[in-house]
Protein backbone atom coordinates (compact mmCIF):
# COMPACT_ATOMS: atom_id res chain seq x y z
CA UNK A 1 0.00 0.00 0.00
CA UNK A 2 0.99 3.60 -0.43
CA UNK A 3 2.28 5.89 2.28
CA UNK A 4 -0.26 8.20 3.84
CA UNK A 5 -0.64 10.61 6.76
CA UNK A 6 -2.94 9.76 9.63
CA UNK A 7 -4.00 11.84 12.60
CA UNK A 8 -4.70 10.63 16.12
CA UNK A 9 -7.38 11.95 18.53
CA UNK A 10 -5.11 14.72 19.85
CA UNK A 11 -4.31 16.00 16.34
CA UNK A 12 -0.81 14.57 16.06
CA UNK A 13 0.01 13.46 12.55
CA UNK A 14 2.14 10.52 11.59
CA UNK A 15 3.06 8.83 8.33
CA UNK A 16 2.08 5.23 7.85
CA UNK A 17 4.12 3.07 5.50
CA UNK A 18 6.58 5.84 4.54
CA UNK A 19 8.75 5.39 1.47
CA UNK A 20 12.20 4.60 2.80
CA UNK A 21 13.65 3.83 -0.62
CA UNK A 22 12.69 5.39 -3.92
CA UNK A 23 9.10 4.42 -4.62
CA UNK A 24 8.08 2.74 -7.86
CA UNK A 25 7.13 6.07 -9.49
CA UNK A 26 10.49 7.62 -8.58
CA UNK A 27 12.40 4.57 -9.86
CA UNK A 28 10.50 4.72 -13.14
CA UNK A 29 11.04 8.45 -13.50
CA UNK A 30 14.76 8.00 -12.92
CA UNK A 31 14.81 5.73 -15.97
CA UNK A 32 12.33 7.40 -18.32
CA UNK A 33 12.28 10.94 -16.92
CA UNK A 34 15.56 12.15 -18.40
CA UNK A 35 15.32 14.78 -21.09
CA UNK A 36 14.82 13.15 -24.51
CA UNK A 37 14.70 9.62 -23.04
CA UNK A 38 10.99 9.04 -23.63
CA UNK A 39 11.21 10.59 -27.10
CA UNK A 40 14.10 8.34 -28.08
CA UNK A 41 12.30 5.24 -26.89
CA UNK A 42 9.10 6.36 -28.63
CA UNK A 43 10.89 6.82 -31.97
CA UNK A 44 12.31 3.31 -31.73
CA UNK A 45 8.86 1.73 -31.34
CA UNK A 46 8.48 0.65 -34.99
CA UNK A 47 11.81 -1.12 -35.38
CA UNK A 48 15.51 -0.44 -35.81
CA UNK A 49 16.53 3.13 -36.57
CA UNK A 50 19.94 4.37 -37.69
CA UNK A 51 21.56 6.85 -35.32
CA UNK A 52 21.58 9.72 -37.83
CA UNK A 53 17.93 9.14 -38.70
CA UNK A 54 17.05 9.11 -35.00
CA UNK A 55 18.88 12.39 -34.46
CA UNK A 56 16.88 13.92 -37.34
CA UNK A 57 13.60 12.67 -35.80
CA UNK A 58 14.31 14.35 -32.47
CA UNK A 59 14.56 18.03 -33.22
CA UNK A 60 16.28 20.09 -30.57
CA UNK A 61 18.44 17.33 -29.11
CA UNK A 62 22.16 17.36 -29.86
CA UNK A 63 23.84 14.23 -31.17
CA UNK A 64 25.94 14.16 -28.01
CA UNK A 65 22.81 14.18 -25.80
CA UNK A 66 21.16 11.48 -27.90
CA UNK A 67 24.32 9.38 -27.58
CA UNK A 68 24.33 9.80 -23.78
CA UNK A 69 20.66 8.84 -23.49
CA UNK A 70 21.03 5.86 -25.84
CA UNK A 71 23.91 4.55 -23.72
CA UNK A 72 21.79 4.90 -20.58
CA UNK A 73 18.85 3.13 -22.21
CA UNK A 74 21.14 0.37 -23.46
CA UNK A 75 22.68 -0.08 -20.00
CA UNK A 76 19.17 -0.40 -18.53
CA UNK A 77 18.19 -3.01 -21.10
CA UNK A 78 15.58 -0.84 -22.82
CA UNK A 79 17.44 -0.42 -26.12
CA UNK A 80 19.72 -2.65 -28.16
CA UNK A 81 22.56 -1.42 -30.34
CA UNK A 82 23.83 -3.11 -33.49
CA UNK A 83 26.75 -2.02 -35.64
CA UNK A 84 25.91 -2.84 -39.25
CA UNK A 85 28.75 -4.10 -41.43
CA UNK A 86 28.22 -1.51 -44.15
CA UNK A 87 30.31 1.16 -45.83
CA UNK A 88 30.14 3.61 -44.17
CA UNK A 89 29.47 1.84 -40.89
CA UNK A 90 26.02 2.52 -39.50
CA UNK A 91 24.69 1.95 -36.01
CA UNK A 92 21.12 0.75 -35.53
CA UNK A 93 19.13 1.13 -32.32
CA UNK A 94 15.96 -0.72 -31.43
CA UNK A 95 13.69 -0.96 -28.41
CA UNK A 96 14.09 -4.29 -26.64
CA UNK A 97 11.08 -6.32 -25.52
CA UNK A 98 11.58 -4.75 -22.10
CA UNK A 99 11.79 -1.29 -23.66
CA UNK A 100 8.54 -1.87 -25.53
CA UNK A 101 6.78 -2.38 -22.19
CA UNK A 102 7.13 1.37 -21.64
CA UNK A 103 5.37 2.27 -24.90
CA UNK A 104 1.86 1.87 -23.46
CA UNK A 105 2.28 4.52 -20.81
CA UNK A 106 4.36 6.73 -23.15
CA UNK A 107 1.41 6.66 -25.55
CA UNK A 108 -0.94 7.58 -22.70
CA UNK A 109 1.41 10.43 -21.76
CA UNK A 110 1.40 11.58 -25.39
CA UNK A 111 -2.40 11.61 -25.49
CA UNK A 112 -2.60 13.43 -22.15
CA UNK A 113 -0.07 16.01 -23.31
CA UNK A 114 -1.84 16.58 -26.63
CA UNK A 115 -5.07 17.29 -24.74
CA UNK A 116 -3.47 20.02 -22.60
CA UNK A 117 -4.36 23.56 -23.56
CA UNK A 118 -1.48 25.45 -25.12
CA UNK A 119 -0.84 28.66 -23.20
CA UNK A 120 -1.09 31.76 -25.34
CA UNK A 121 2.32 33.02 -26.32
CA UNK A 122 3.96 29.67 -25.61
CA UNK A 123 4.87 27.33 -28.43
CA UNK A 124 4.64 23.57 -28.22
CA UNK A 125 7.95 21.75 -28.24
Amino acid sequence: MDAHVSQDESGRKSVERPCVTPCAIERGMRIIGGKWTGSILWHLKDGPVRFNDLSRMIGGASKKMITVRLRELEAQGLVSREVADTKPVSVLYEATDFGRTALGFLDELRKWSEALPVEEGRQET
